[in-house]
Formats: structure tokens, sequence, C-alpha cells
């Protein structure tokens, strides 16, 4: 299937609070400032979300909270992939449960499964529910890479809606593409490629430093769409040097301290991981008033 969202969707990070739980008051200011600046989808519990940390029980409130806040302003899009199929598909129902316009599923990390057991993971999922499917391949981060030729196998089920291409390889993602024009959709996972996926046929992008710079994330989007080019390379030079700082360390620590810094309460990482280190968080204020956003902590 196509045209399940078009434009851009942040991949939002979970506010946690020094003695563990959820700042649900910082979640909300963070929905509002994302669909106040343009943003089209809310990324919510995909990995950004660090939901691997977190307990059911926390995922239902988050979820449940989410619909209520966001009251179809735009569209909520899940997190529900697993390393464990059975549980993909347990928390994928829950979520088309819960209200969810969509679902984000990594692939099943760590396992290495074949081609052949990434195509009957997300066959399984598509099997479960009725809602649109958004695949997430992020090799870097999974060992498991969905090669173009089972992306266009998986394309051919029923309620898949794209692939969140994140594998950094812009040669395998043009052959994805190409194999999956016309039968689902292409997103950009990679803010250093928003630009060149976005004008191979990408249908939008999702994205980390989008917590951030929402406003600017979509002025990329909306200038590729009106074939002005230039203005997008100017906007995308000029977002390149806060996207690698959002990489600085691993995502989504550098995300949730620039959060913080700009005052929309990006809390603080689950340990494993940890908060930047001091020395990053001085480049980090200089990237972010470089960039022209009012630093207050």
């Amino acid at each position: 299937m196509t045209n399940f969202f078009n434009g851009t969707a942040t991949a939002m990070i979970t506010p946690f609070a020094k003695d563990g739980g959820i700042e649900f008051d910082s979640f909300g200011k963070m929905i509002d400032y994302q669909i106040e600046n343009g943003t089209d989808a809310l990324v919510i519990l995909g990995t950004t979300g660090e939901p691997a940390t977190m307990s059911e029980a926390e995922k239902e409130d988050v979820m449940r909270f989410s619909v209520e806040k966001v009251a179809k302003r735009a569209k909520i899009i899940f997190g529900s992939g697993s390393n464990c199929t059975a549980h993909a598909v347990e928390a994928s129902i829950k979520a088309e449960k819960f209200g969810a316009d969509g679902l984000l599923a990594v692939t099943p990390y760590y396992n290495k499964c074949t081609q052949n057991g990434i195509y009957e993971y997300y066959k399984a999922i598509s099997d479960a529910v009725r809602i649109p499917i958004i695949c997430y391949n992020v090799p870097p981060r999974t060992g498991v890479n969905i090669l173009p030729a089972t992306m266009e196998r998986i394309a051919a089920l029923k309620n898949i809606a794209g692939v969140k291409e994140a594998c950094g390889n812009m040669e395998q993602i043009c052959e994805t593409a190409r194999r999956i024009r016309g039968k689902c959709d292409l997103y950009s996972g990679d803010d250093n490629l928003n630009l060149p996926i976005l004008a191979i046929g990408g249908a939008g992008l999702i994205s980390v430093a989008s917590n951030i710079i929402p406003k600017e994330t979509k002025m990329l989007y909306n200038f590729v769409q009106a074939g002005d080019l230039r203005s997008a390379n100017e906007i995308q030079d000029k977002m390149l040097p806060l996207i690698d700082a959002m990489f600085m360390e691993v995502n989504p620590i550098p995300a949730k301290a620039a959060a913080e810094m700009i005052g929309l309460g990006g809390g603080v990482p689950r340990a494993p991981l940890t908060e930047l280190e001091p020395a990053h968080k001085e480049e980090m204020r200089k990237v972010l008033t470089g960039f022209g956003l009012n630093v207050i902590a």
C-alpha cells in the first residue's frame, strides 16, 4: 500500500525523570511542539523512545496518553518491533487496540535471521493487524539488513506501507526504491540522507533531529516537493551540523540533552544509556546556539 503518510515524522524521545518515572507533562509539551511546527506523524515507542527499557504497563500508559493528547491532530505510529516474532505480533495487536494509525516495526535484532526469516517476521505482523506497517531497516543497530529483493517481497503483503531506510548505503536504497516503487513507500530513517532519499522519490522522512528542529525538517521536505533543490540544499546545509551533533553519542542521548537545553524537558536516558558527557554538552550548546535556537539550560 502507498500514501499512508507523506511528509515528516518525528522519532519521539520519551522523557524519563531522574527517579525513573515518565514525565508526561514534558511529553505533552513535546507533542504540541511537533504538531505546532508542522510535523505530520509522531513515531512513539520507536527505538529512539527507549521501549526496551520500559515495562509493558509504562508502554500502555504512553500509548493511552499519546492518543488522548494528539487527538487526531497528527498520525500516531507506535513502535512494535522485537527480536521475538511472537512478542512483535503481541505488541502490534496491542498498539492497534490502543488507537495507533500505523506501526513501525524494526527488524528482529541480534538473532541475525535469514532474509526468509525477515519476510516471515513481517508476514506474521501483517497477518495479525489491519493497520499500516512501516518496516525499519537499521543494520548498524540490529545486525540484520533487509536486502532490496526481500523488501520487494515484503511489499506485496496486504498492509505494508513502506520501509524506513537507515542502512546508510545509497546504492542499496536506490535499488530498494526501484523495486518497491508503486507498491509501498520509502522513508528516510537517516537524517544525513534525508535530502537524497527524498530526491529519489521518498514519501517522507522519520527524523531524530526533528525532535529539536521540526519546522526546518518540514521545510526541507516542502522544498523538495516543490522542486526547489537549491533551497533544499541550503536548509540541509544549515541542519547538518545539528544533525551530526544528534549522533555525537548513541541515539537518543544527544537528542534528550538538546531537548533539555531548549526547554522541552527531554529528561534523562535509562541505563544502560548514560547522560551526555560534559564536553559534549558544551559542544551541543554551541551547535544549538549557532543554529539560532534559544538555549536556556
